[in-house]
């Protein structure tokens, strides 16, 4: 398998269509200009004002930054500078504001936030619209390095099988999330008095200590792993992909599963906003519809 798989193909000199594109536009734009002014001006100058011109064509055609071609890096940062720097999620053009609310000054009004997700369904489906729907496995960690050679072999072939199976597109995410142990030192600290045994309550209280100390001396950190199974032909598709891709890490010794509802909207609100903290667990997606249970109890 090639390294660079997105690589495009070169047609001509080694340059790829886009490339000769840009450079054939910017040729005969300056061909076009070289014979309209040619009678009028004189060459020497003619070639002082074009040779900036082709260079820069050039540079742009060739040069890549961040590993996008020049070409689309400046058009994203067009687009990105003529966007609204103030975004609101709303469903609709947002009004100014009134003329009594003016603060005075300058200020560029919000506008709504588009983003790539319609909302979460009752299956845990994430709604792409026209691009389909995406299905969130969460997996677990491996640890490699402690693995013999051959135990090491085996995970990467179970692994390369399972990205060898893909017939959709998917993303793995590797986040970095902050770790709290002060529920955890709390919960020890508030059950280690009825421990059956006194040394059993001073090391579970010495334990409290320890915990305390290493959250105050470093940085903790978890690493979570999230799978993005997305399929463009139906709900049912991307529900079986991602039923596949569990069966296929099991076979790695990686635990996954298939992310529920609610466990799915916490995991695109902490993407969101990482700093946040967690949302409690058994929130209802936004949009579900609440169901109450109500009892009525006969008089007697």
């Amino acid at each position: 398998m090639p390294g660079d798989v997105e690589r495009k193909d070169q047609l001509l000199w080694s340059f790829t269509a886009r490339q000769l594109v840009i450079l054939s536009v910017t040729g005969l734009v300056l061909y076009a200009v070289w014979s309209a002014l040619a009678p009028t001006v004189s060459p020497l100058v003619l070639l002082a004002a074009t040779m900036p011109v082709a260079a820069a064509s050039f540079v742009v055609a060739v040069g890549r930054r961040d590993g996008v071609s020049l070409d689309a890096w400046l058009l994203a940062a067009i687009r990105h500078r003529r966007s609204p720097r103030r975004l609101v999620p709303a469903g609709e053009p947002i009004a100014p504001p009134p003329v009594w609310a003016d603060s005075g000054r300058d200020e560029e009004p919000p506008a709504p936030l588009r983003l790539p997700s319609r909302g979460v369904g009752p299956d845990g489906l994430i709604d792409l619209g026209s691009d389909g729907s995406t299905a969130l496995v969460a997996a677990s960690t491996v640890a490699f390095g402690l693995r013999s050679a051959g135990e090491q072999n085996g995970l990467v072939a179970g692994f390369g099988r399972w990205l060898n199976s893909l017939d959709g597109p998917v993303q793995i995410l590797v986040r970095a999330e902050r770790v709290d142990l002060t529920t955890v030192g709390d919960r020890i600290h508030a059950h280690a008095p009825g421990l059956p045994h006194p040394a059993l309550e001073e090391a579970a209280v010495s334990h409290v200590a320890f915990l305390d100390g290493l959250a105050a001396e470093r940085e903790l950190l978890r690493r979570q792993v999230t799978i993005a199974v997305r399929d463009q032909r139906s709900p049912g598709h991307a529900v079986h992909r991602a039923g596949e891709a569990v069966r296929a890490l099991a076979a790695c010794e990686v635990t996954a599963q298939v992310l529920d509802p609610y466990e799915t909207a916490a995991a695109v609100a902490s993407c969101l906003e990482p700093d946040a903290p967690p949302a409690p667990a058994g929130l209802a997606p936004a949009g579900a519809v609440i169901h109450h249970l109500r009892t009525e109890v006969a008089p007697r």
